[in-house]
C-alpha cells in the first residue's frame, strides 16, 4: 500500500507551520472545488493507510467502521484519512482525496458564503486552540453537513500534529426540527380551545354570578374542571415524552396484579356509561408473577381500552395469558401477554408502521396522538415488546409482552 505526498506545503507562517489561510482567495461565492493535486495512486477502495494513523492500528479500529464521516490531515494540511461514511456524505472518493490539502478535498463554506477554511486557518490561527465546534456548514452545491473539528497538537501550545474533522449528514436534525415544531404545534391547539373555554366560564361567572341559577353554575363549574383535567392530562403526556426522549423514564417495580388490574379499568368504563356486554375478558389461570410499576401499568391499560371503545366498534376482548420472550441478552424469560381486540374497522395496513409514532391519530375523533407513543416507551422500559396488527373480527388488535421483571435477590 502506497501513501500519496508531496514536499511543497504551500503558504507557512513565521513559525513555519502551514497556513491554510493564506491560500489566495477566491471570493464568497459557492465555486467548484479546485481540481486535486497530484499525487501517487491509491489501492481501490482505500481510505486510510494505518501506518500513518498508529492510534487506528493500536485499538483494532477500522475507520471504515464509524458511523460519521472522519477526515484527518496530518502536520503539513494533507489528508491521509478519508472514510467510507465521508465518501458517502461528500460524494467524492476516497482516492481523489487522499493526498489533497484538505482545503481543496472539502471546500467548506459557511451560511454566509465565507470560506470556513480561511475563517478558521487550523494551522495558523493561535495555538491555544483545540478545535472548533459542532456547526452548519455548506459542501459545493450547496449541500449542507454538519461539521466539527479537533485540534491534536505535540504539546498544548504546539503545533498541529493532526487535525481531525467529523462530517454528519443534517437529515436527523431536520427530522427532530420537525418533530419538535409539530410537538410545538400541537400543544398550542391543544391547550387554546381548554383554555379558552376556562377563560369565557370564569369571566362569564364573574361578571354576572347573580345572574345566573345553582344548576347553571354547576354546568359551568364542571365544564371548567373538565377542561382543566385535559390541560393537566397534555401536561403529564409532555412530561412522559420527555423522561421517555432522554431515556430519563423511571419504573418502580412491585408485584402487580395484572388480572386486577384490567378489571378495574373494565369497571371503570362500565361505570361511565359504556355497555357491560361490550366487554370479554379471558384471564389465563396460569399467569406468572408479574413485578411492573402499577401507575405505568394502569397508564397502558387506560390508553388501549380507551382507543378500543372510542376509535372500535363491537365487543371489545382482552385476553390475559403467560408467554415468553427473549431479552436484551438474548435469553429466553417468563412474561405475561395482554391482548386488546375490538371489531371495528381496524387499522389501515399501510398505517401500521406509524402507529406508534407522534401525533398519529386513527380517526379525528379527539386525541393528541401521543398516547401510543407514550404507550410504547412505558412497555420498552419495562423491557417488553408491542405490536398491532388485525383481530380475528377484522378490527385492530394490540398486544404487549411485560417479562416477570422479578428483582434479582429473588431469582438467585
Amino acid at each position: 500500500m502506497t501513501v500519496g505526498t508531496n514536499s511543497s506545503p504551500g503558504a507557512v507562517t513565521a513559525s513555519g507551520t502551514p497556513s491554510l489561510a493564506a491560500v489566495p482567495a477566491q471570493g464568497t461565492s459557492r465555486a467548484a472545488p479546485a481540481a486535486p493535486e497530484p499525487c501517487e495512486p491509491r489501492e481501490p477502495g482505500e481510505t486510510c493507510d494505518p501506518a500513518d494513523i498508529p492510534e487506528f492500528a493500536a485499538l483494532g479500529i477500522d475507520p471504515d467502521d464509524l458511523p460519521d464521516g472522519l477526515v484527518v490531515a496530518d502536520d503539513t494540511g494533507r489528508v491521509i484519512c478519508f472514510n467510507s461514511a465521508a465518501a458517502r456524505i461528500t460524494a467524492l472518493a476516497p482516492g481523489e482525496a487522499l493526498g489533497v490539502r484538505i482545503d481543496r478535498a472539502l471546500p467548506l463554506e459557511d451560511l454566509d458564503g465565507r470560506r470556513w477554511w480561511t475563517l478558521t486557518d487550523p494551522y495558523g490561527g493561535l495555538a491555544t486552540r483545540r478545535g472548533q465546534p459542532e456547526r452548519n456548514l455548506l459542501l459545493p452545491g450547496g449541500r449542507e453537513v454538519l461539521v466539527s473539528a479537533r485540534y491534536v497538537r505535540t504539546h498544548p501550545t504546539g503545533p498541529l500534529r493532526r487535525l481531525v474533522v467529523t462530517l454528519r449528514g443534517t437529515e436527523a436534525r431536520r427530522r427532530t426540527e420537525r418533530s419538535h415544531a409539530e410537538l410545538i404545534a400541537t400543544v398550542a391547539h391543544e391547550l387554546r380551545s381548554p383554555l379558552t373555554s376556562v377563560k369565557g366560564f370564569t369571566a362569564t361567572l364573574l361578571a354576572k354570578w347573580e345572574r345566573f341559577t345553582d344548576d347553571q353554575k354547576r354546568l359551568m363549574l364542571e365544564t371548567v374542571d373538565a377542561d382543566a383535567n385535559r390541560v393537566t392530562r397534555l401536561i403529564a403526556e409532555l412530561l412522559d415524552i420527555s423522561r421517555i426522549d432522554s431515556g430519563r423514564l423511571e419504573v418502580r417495580r412491585q408485584p402487580v396484579d395484572i388480572a386486577t388490574a384490567v378489571g378495574r379499568h373494565v369497571q371503570a368504563l362500565t361505570a361511565n356509561g359504556q355497555a357491560p356486554d361490550r366487554f370479554l375478558v379471558r384471564v389465563s389461570c396460569s399467569l406468572p408473577d408479574l413485578w411492573a410499576d402499577p401507575d405505568k401499568i394502569d397508564q397502558i391499560l387506560g390508553n388501549l381500552l380507551e382507543n378500543a371503545v372510542r376509535h372500535g366498534e363491537g365487543t371489545v376482548t382482552i385476553d390475559v395469558s403467560p408467554t415468553s420472550l427473549t431479552n436484551a441478552a438474548g435469553k429466553t424469560e417468563k412474561g405475561t401477554a395482554v391482548t386488546v381486540t375490538d371489531e371495528g374497522p381496524g387499522i389501515p395496513e399501510e398505517s401500521m408502521g406509524r402507529v406508534f409514532t407522534r401525533f398519529w391519530r386513527g380517526s379525528k375523533r379527539g386525541g393528541t396522538g401521543l398516547g401510543l407513543y407514550i404507550v410504547k416507551g412505558i412497555v420498552e422500559a419495562h423491557g417488553g415488546t408491542i405490536a398491532v396488527g388485525r383481530g380475528p373480527g377484522g378490527g385492530a388488535e394490540f398486544r404487549f409482552i411485560l417479562p416477570v421483571g422479578a428483582p434479582a435477590y429473588l431469582t438467585q
